[in-house]
């Protein structure tokens, strides 16, 4: 029986490598001359370069990067393995470790001064290292400035009237009177960057960069729409200086405005996280010849199915003719959504009532004793067949 376990992580408890190795423990009790093929899995956010340097048996590697508020802090991407005798190619890069909120002060949050310069110099150190292909997640930046910081780092210099380069954050975008990529990094060209972005947002706008995600970054109703007019400033600049235009288009607003940047100056391609994780570890080829596929993520919710990791997983497999389970910390409202979908059964971990910091503990031994039930379970249903 060839079984792939292919969940994301439970947040707070386990990695998605964790969560796999814990399935295969409980499996093994029951099926214990199965071929176990384990594929961490991620979406893009949050946990993304662990799960892609796991599955591919990758590294890591630490660089010291200018934050959000222009000091320095340590930020990490991943490179991920290659097939033996071939070059590593590939990099993960998750936006949020060189330009997170989490590396602000809640009281010096503004995103009227926050840089995404540090999440550029990442980039810069892959393509110095011969990376040719980077992933580059979305979500839980600090930053309002459309990428502009980013940019800076990989050489496009943003002047004003006076030919000085921009200072750093959203507010200074007022001032753009001249884009040159004269020294832009001669490798970028070489380089295909997908970026893995679920929302939809434009630039500008009620739904826009500004209105939706500056509060959570310290933006007052007042720099809300200071900021909002400047992005739309900056995308009128963009467009005058003969770049395309893309501030409608899905997702150009996605992390303060990253999403119009990385389309502009990288000539990145948007996609669903998970799409983006399922093609760079060759999920499809994987699947070939599998008896049964077993996905799952902290929570199932009727979320899951708007592009969360076991949904994609189910998909991928349904694609293939192979039976799909999940198997989740809990189950949250609406999550037999995704049994609509295909999926032949989802299972919670959880066997009693207990804290939360209990729950989270016990997370592992949980999970290799609901994994052993299950194969038992399958293991019935094979003997009475």
């Amino acid at each position: 029986m060839k079984i792939i376990i292919a969940p994301d992580s439970f947040k707070e408890s386990l990695t998605a490598l964790q969560v796999a190795k814990a399935i295969e423990i409980g499996f093994r009790y029951i099926f214990p001359d199965g071929e176990y093929i384990k594929v961490p899995m991620a979406d893009g956010g949050e946990g993304t370069v662990q799960s892609m340097v796991d599955a591919t048996q990758g590294h890591f590697v630490d660089l010291e990067v200018t934050g959000p508020l222009g000091n320095k802090v340590m930020a990490q991407y991943g490179i991920l393995g290659a097939k033996e005798g071939e070059l590593a190619t590939s990099a993960v890069i998750e936006m949020a470790s060189a330009s997170g909120l989490h590396l602000v002060p809640r009281e010096q949050r503004n995103p009227l001064y926050t840089t995404s310069f540090g999440t550029g110099e990442l980039i810069k150190d892959a393509l110095d290292r011969g990376i040719k292909h980077i992933v580059l997640g979305l979500g839980g930046s600090a930053t309002n400035d459309a990428g502009a910081g980013l940019a800076q780092a990989l050489g496009i210099q943003f002047k004003d009237d006076k030919g000085q380069e921009l200072a750093f954050g959203g507010e200074a975008l007022a001032q753009l009177k001249n884009i040159d990529t004269s020294q832009i990094h001669p490798l970028l060209s070489l380089c295909q960057i997908d970026v893995a972005c679920d929302v939809d947002n434009p630039l500008c706008g009620e739904r826009g960069a500004s209105a939706i995600f500056g509060p959570q970054k310290g933006a007052t109703p007042e720099i809300v729409t200071s900021l909002d007019n400047t992005l739309a400033y900056f995308a009128d600049v963009i467009a005058q200086s003969g770049f395309e235009d893309h501030r409608l288009e899905p997702g150009a607003g996605a992390a303060g405005g990253m999403g119009l940047g990385v389309k502009t100056f990288l000539n990145a391609t948007l996609k669903p996280g998970i799409e983006i994780v399922m093609e760079t570890v060759g999920f499809a080829d994987i699947l070939e010849g599998a008896d049964l596929v077993i996905t799952g993520e902290g929570r199932i919710d009727g979320q899951t199915v708007f592009g969360k990791t076991p949904m994609g997983v189910l998909k991928q497999a349904n694609m293939k003719g192979v039976a799909t389970i999940g198997i989740a910390g809990s189950l949250g409202k609406e999550a037999d959504a995704i049994l609509a979908h295909g999926m032949l059964a989802i299972f919670p971990i959880i066997p009693a009532l207990d804290s939360l910091d209990n729950v989270l503990a016990q997370a592992e031994n949980n999970l290799i004793s609901s994994s052993r039930n299950i194969a038992s379970m399958l293991m019935l249903g094979q003997n009475l067949s």
